[in-house]
This record gives structure tokens, sequence and C-alpha cells, in this order.
């Protein structure tokens, strides 16, 4: 409506990097039950592996619908900081993490288009790029390591289990610090105010 403001989603910023963290905590605590469970199973009890199951699967929905949220404001406010610097639209922005295969590369362009955007005048790109990098790195890794781990290896094995969940506790830490940068820049971006008159029909949302 018009006479609101857009401003950088501090409020949905804070509540994707709380949801991020847990989820990796998470999917650390799933991981060891889920071992335990193999290695031992008349003394692990079904009933809790079931509730630590059934918690990491609410808490990674949760964590994937607010980042999903926040990143789609992200990109809806690129727009508004630098017109035509970020590729897509903002429904191809979501969409892009959630289509099988195209989410193992197209989620990385998506947000350094937004950083980029969101990024002060003459900021240097190349080395800006460094943190998404690192992160989408440290994803794809656990994502692959658990996958040779399950598929491969053995579901039991140590090294394994070790090695996919730190890089997991590692792209979570990333991911956090990804959405304060970006979230910064828009702040920023916006001014010292850290808003901006909104264009008629877009919604205010902090």
């Amino acid at each position: 409506m018009s006479g609101s403001t857009v401003k950088a989603p501090w409020s949905l910023a804070r509540s994707a990097q709380l949801a991020v963290a847990a989820a990796a905590v998470a999917d650390v605590v799933r991981a060891v039950e889920a071992r335990g469970r193999l290695l031992h199973p008349s003394t692990t009890s079904e009933a809790r592996f079931a509730q630590v199951t059934q918690v990491y699967l609410y808490v990674t929905t949760a964590a994937v619908v607010l980042f999903l949220v926040w990143f789609a404001r992200c990109r809806r406010n690129a727009d508004l900081l630098s017109p035509g610097a970020a590729r897509g639209s903002v429904g191809w922005a979501v969409a892009g993490w959630l289509i099988p295969v195209l989410n193992l590369w197209v989620p990385r362009g998506l947000v350094l288009d937004v950083q980029r955007a969101s990024a002060p005048a003459g900021a240097a790109a190349d080395r800006e790029n460094l943190l998404v990098n690192v992160w989408w790195a440290a994803w794809a890794g656990h994502a692959l390591v658990t996958f040779v781990g399950m598929n491969v290896g053995s579901p039991t094995s140590l090294p394994l289990l070790v090695a996919a969940e730190a890089l997991d506790l590692l792209a979570g830490a990333l991911a956090v610090c990804v959405i304060q940068r970006i979230t910064v820049r828009q702040a920023a971006g916006f001014g010292a105010g850290g808003q901006v008159p909104a264009p008629a029909g877009l919604p205010h949302v902090s």
C-alpha cells in the first residue's frame, strides 16, 4: 500500500538464523541416534529414536520455510536497491531451492545475485563471494558424504558420521553468516533509517 515502507527483514533474518542453527544441531543428534540404533538395535529405544526424528523433521521444516521467506523478501528488496541486477523473479528465487538436481547448484547463484544486488556500489565482488562459496561447498559436501555413508560405505562408519556432521554444522554456521551479511547490506542500502518508501501494492514486512 502507498505510504508504507520497505526495510531490511531483520525479524525474518533472526528467525531464520535461529531455525537454521537449531536444524543443524537436530541433524547431529538424529545422526548419532541413528548410528546407535543400527549398532545396538536391542538396547536403543525405538520410541526415543522416533521422537528425535520427529523433532528433527519439524525443526528442519521450520528452518526451510523461514529461510525461504527471508530470502524471498531479500530478493524483492534487491530489485529496489539495484533494479535488474538479480536474475529471474522472486518466484524463481524460491522455486530454485525446491527443484531436485537443480537445487544442487542453482541456489548458490541466486544467493550471489541477491548479495551482489544488495552490496554498496563499488564493493569488491570476488572477495565477497568467498563466504557463499564456502557455505555452499560445506552444504554440498555434507550431502555427498551422507549419501556415500548410506549407499556406498557403511551407515555405522564413525569417520563418515563425524565428517558429515562436521560439514553440516559448518554449513549451518556459515548460513547464519550469509543471512547476516545480506540483511546488513540491505539495511545499509536503504539508508540510515534502514528503509525506503514501498511501491504501491507492496506490503510492509519487517
